[in-house]
């Protein structure tokens, strides 16, 4: 059995922010999450996370699946995992909620030694802050705090990255033995190392060659940098298979966005969630999606897309909105200033200017004008708007909904709509004009008198 154990509960006082540090996104993505699901990559499928300062805050970010326990103070690293202990069986890799660039690969490694106790170690330049690993004839003997270690022991630069993995029954005993007996009065996981040795136990290093997995997060500029990284990865990855970035600079994707190759992402594009961009399609630029999907050939340009599924052949802008629950088939035009949302715009429908659908479902071939709005809210619920195939619906039309217009018909200009329209049917829903010859001249002759 493998699990995985995900530290975070810490105060993150230095992050200055009312937000517990791990819910922090980065790429629109909690970096607690960015952990999860690297260690469901390294195929470990029970998941704890282990929860203090607003802890009730982080678990609403967790998915269902995952186990949640809380740490009522935040007494050390040791007293962090015994918050977990009836989560302690079989393999346990102990991870950081703040490090969210370990890698799926460094994990199954840490998983795959076979040691009772397994350190994941780097050397670095720079050891300050961290913990030392102190060898004895090659062989891992002890991990000493930075500051508890002696000026000898500072000058190693092995360092200890706080991340493990264990057999449960060694975890157990050494859980059972650690005290606080150190300058800050903590209950450490690294007094493991010298418990286990001294009960026989084996303990093993794994060494990673890129720091950049250990880097944590306990301030906003190691956020932002914890950011650059992370986004820099993602986008030399998508042009190494063939997607076009005209600016990396000024292009942000998330690390759960699946992008086929030969699509072109324009400057100030950002795609998160779960967006998936087909192939040739053209994103931005100064656009933004949200869980989107993107068909072949589509073209979303200075627009915001949000939970949206977009078709084959579309056109989406410029300055449009589209809100979740918008469904695009192949061939529709959403042009400028056009906002749609929960609503299903079949095959070669045109909005193409002013317009606002929402609880509507619009026929294949229909033609939207300009300014046309469906008055979807009664002020109490939300209506639905049942447009068929092949309607004109001319400019400045207002549809009450609930209302139905059947196929083919046709709505003149600056109409409000109350009532259904029959198939093949011209409704028209405004006041009659009327034209006073000469009144203007009436007026101006008047106004001259006085």
């Amino acid at each position: 059995m493998k699990r995985a154990l995900i530290l975070a509960g810490g105060l993150g006082k230095r992050m200055h922010s009312p937000r517990p540090k791990v819910i922090h996104e980065i790429l629109g993505k909690p970096v607690v999450k960015w952990v999860i699901d690297a260690a469901r990559r390294a195929g470990i499928n029970d998941v704890g996370v282990v929860v203090g300062h607003g802890g009730k805050t982080v678990k609403n970010v967790l998915d269902e699946d995952v186990k949640v326990y809380f740490q009522p103070e935040q007494l050390g690293t040791a007293d962090a995992v015994k918050s977990a202990m009836e989560f302690l069986d079989g393999r346990i890799v102990i991870l950081y909620g703040d490090v969210p660039l370990v890698r799926p690969s460094t994990i199954k490694k840490l998983l795959e030694n076979g040691a009772d106790m397994t350190v994941l170690t780097a050397n670095t330049e720079k050891p300050d802050g961290y913990g030392r690993i102190v060898r004895k004839n090659g062989e891992i003997f002890k991990i000493v705090e930075d500051a508890d270690a002696t000026a000898e022991e500072l000058k190693i630069h092995e360092i200890n990255s706080g991340m493990y993995a264990f057999n449960a029954d060694a975890l157990k005993l050494a859980l059972k033995r650690i005290t606080p007996n150190n300058q800050k009065g903590e209950y450490y996981l690294t007094d493991a190392v010298d418990i286990l040795l001294k009960e026989g136990r084996t303990v093993d290093t794994v060494k990673i060659e890129n720091e950049l997995e250990i880097l944590g997060a306990n301030t906003q500029k190691e956020l932002s940098l914890l950011f650059r990284i992370a986004r820099e990865e993602i986008l030399v990855s998508l042009m190494n298979s063939g997607i076009t970035i005209e600016d990396p600079a000024s292009t942000f994707v998330g690390p759960d966005v699946h992008i086929e190759r030969g699509a072109v992402l324009k400057p100030f594009t950002f795609i998160y969630g779960n967006s998936f961009i087909a192939s040739e399609a053209v994103i931005g630029p100064a656009t933004t999606l949200v869980n989107t999907i993107v068909g072949e050939r589509s073209s979303i340009c200075r627009s915001e897309c949000d939970e949206a599924k977009v078709g084959k052949n579309c056109s989406v802008g410029p300055f449009s909105r589209l809100r979740p629950g918008t469904v695009l088939e192949d061939n529709v035009k959403i042009g400028n200033y056009v906002e749609v949302k929960n609503s299903h715009l079949f095959e070669n429908v045109k909005a193409q200017h002013l317009t606002y659908l929402g609880d509507a479902t619009v026929g294949a071939g229909t033609n939207v004008g300009a300014g046309t709005i469906t008055c979807n809210y009664d002020g109490v619920k939300k209506n639905k708007t049942t447009i068929g195939k092949h309607v004109f619906i001319g400019s400045n039309s207002a549809l009450v909904a609930p209302v139905k217009i059947s196929d083919n018909a046709m709505i003149g200009a600056g109409s409000v709509i109350t009532e259904d329209v029959p198939a093949y049917a011209l409704a028209l829903g405004r006041a009659r004009q009327i034209n006073k010859e000469g009144w203007v001249l009436k007026k101006m002759e008047a106004n001259d008198e006085k």
